[in-house]
């Protein structure tokens, strides 16, 4: 049987992808407006088949922000979450309407324990909420699924019980979510097996599994389901997600392409953009990906053994089941340094795959320039990591313009800074002590900025190898009940830090509405 003949008797499984809402439910993660039509449109290139942009009636800035995928998002469906109320599913409907292909994710918990302490409903109640949810929400969409939370720790009878009203009453798809991540692979699997077994029109709709990942199971009971049957995984990029995080994207994608005929399943994926929008994801969230992460970690397609090495060199399959390639990275090299041109800076910017403007070339090339200066050779991952500062910080309200250092074990640390107000192009200078370096630069930043935060995390690793590589320092501050994220690169750690710390100020100045009404200063110079 030849490859066509192959895929042409293999399900197609749909990727159902929450990065968009349960992905931003880490804590320490708030996605501006912005960012999540970055988002979208990156997983649009992706070829996911549902984008759970949100949860509508969340707030009005959620409510926008699903809007606003609706509009740009042209090749996928776009979903918001909703409680099995009128007045989630009326917001749904208010962002969704002017979808291209708008879908809508009732839920409703049904195990005991939701039952009797979280919902105060008995299994009757439950039954017709769940009827009465669907019946109202058919009047606008045609694409309903209803999700039955903690389905996992739900008695199957019930379970199946419920499952039957949701399908008589109009869902097209039914998701049976491990909220917690509790169970086993073999426990989910059976579930479904059993669901399939005992509910009447189930081959009428779309089963789909939604793993948490608590116990570190949530792909091996995600890939466990769909040998059971089911036609739907929801997973986020690089597993973020509650607590734990969800099930990984790529990695399920990756685990059905490497070992198709096993799972004797596909995807509509573009593979290689995955190593892109893993980038993106973790860039704009603040969230690091470990360099040991499957699939999409810097160590990923490492080998360091000298058994590996010498394995790689005679034949690569003695211990790589999948390339760098297939997943969007590229083992050639252009190198670029301070000798090199405009022309060939932007070309280098297409052979990765960006899609830039004039202005925004230009704007790069300079910062190009300015790392050119400093390190001898320009690598894809110090290009990478320029584009998604620029992106990160096309919003910003104040950016730095310089920094001034001096420290000593013997002597104070001082960091003197000057940044620009965005608003109105004005320059700040500013100077503080601190009990380091980085203790310094944070005081003189939070004068100009003047908002009182707690630095929560403080992280840096290194983008690229070598003396002069670039630093990526991530910064965790909260003020209250917030909590924003901020990371910068730069050949030198301590201006990283800056950026850092400023990129995460202005997250949270974005978060707060903030309407800039920083006072003037005898030192303010235009």
């Amino acid at each position: 049987m030849n490859s066509k003949e192959r895929k042409r008797i293999m399900r197609t499984i749909t990727i159902f992808d929450t990065t968009l809402r349960d992905g931003e439910q880490s804590p320490g993660v708030n996605l501006s407006f912005r960012e999540k039509v970055e988002i979208a449109t990156q997983l649009e290139k992706l070829g996911v088949n549902v984008i759970e942009a949100g949860f509508a009636a969340s707030s009005a800035g959620d409510l926008e922000a699903v809007r606003e995928v609706a509009r740009v998002v042209k090749n996928a469906s776009v979903c918001s979450l909703s409680r099995s109320v009128k007045k989630d599913i009326d917001c749904a409907w208010e962002a969704l309407k002017d979808a291209e292909s708008p879908y809508l994710h009732l839920f409703l918990a049904t195990s005991p324990i939701h039952r009797e302490y979280k919902l105060q409903m008995d299994k009757e109640k439950v039954k017709s909420r769940v009827c009465e949810a669907i019946t109202y929400a058919k009047q606008f969409f045609s694409e309903i699924q209803f999700s039955a939370e903690d389905a996992g720790r739900t008695e199957i009878d019930f379970l199946c019980e419920v499952i039957d009203v949701a399908i008589k009453a109009g869902a097209k798809v039914i998701n049976l979510p491990d909220t917690v991540g509790y169970l086993t692979p073999c426990e989910y699997a059976e579930m479904f097996r059993e669901v399939i077994r005992r509910v009447p029109g189930i081959d009428q709709v779309r089963l789909s599994a939604h793993c948490h990942d608590d116990l570190g199971m949530a792909v091996a009971n995600s890939l466990a389901a769909i040998e059971a049957g089911i036609g739907q995984v929801e997973c986020t990029i690089n597993g973020i997600g509650e607590r734990a995080g969800n099930a990984a994207l790529e990695e399920i994608a990756m685990a059905i392409k490497t070992r198709e005929s096993f799972y004797k399943v596909r995807t509509t994926l573009n593979l290689k953009e995955i190593h892109r929008t893993s980038r993106m994801v973790s860039k704009l969230t603040g969230m690091f990906v470990p360099g040991n992460k499957a699939v999409v970690g810097t160590n990923a397609f490492a080998h360091e053994s000298g058994i590996h090495q010498d394995g790689m060199l005679k034949n690569r399959e003695t211990y790589e089941i999948m390339t760098p390639e297939s997943i969007g990275l590229s083992e050639s090299r252009l190198v670029l340094g301070k000798h090199s041109g405009r022309h060939a800076f932007k070309d280098k910017m297409v052979q990765l795959g960006y899609e830039l403007s004039e202005g925004q070339i230009n704007h790069l090339f300079v910062r190009f320039k300015e790392l050119a200066d400093r390190k001898k050779e320009i690598t894809d991952y110090d290009l990478i990591a320029l584009v998604e500062e620029k992106m990160v910080h096309s919003q910003d309200l104040f950016a730095l313009e310089s920094l001034q250092v001096t420290c000593g074990n013997k002597s104070m640390p001082t960091a003197s800074v000057q940044i620009r107000r965005m608003t109105d192009d004005k320059t700040f200078f500013e100077a503080a002590c601190g009990n380091g370096s980085v203790d310094a630069i944070f005081k003189a930043i939070d004068r100009v900025v003047q908002e009182k935060v707690v630095l929560v995390e403080y992280r840096i690793h290194s983008v690229t190898q070598g003396k002069d590589a670039l630093g990526e320092v991530y910064v965790q501050l909260s003020q209250g009940e917030l909590n924003v994220r901020g990371r910068g690169v730069s050949t030198d750690v301590l201006e990283a830090s800056a950026r850092a710390y400023l990129d995460a100020m202005n997250r949270l100045l974005r978060r707060k509405g903030h309407k800039d009404s920083t006072a003037e200063r005898a030192v303010t110079t235009s």
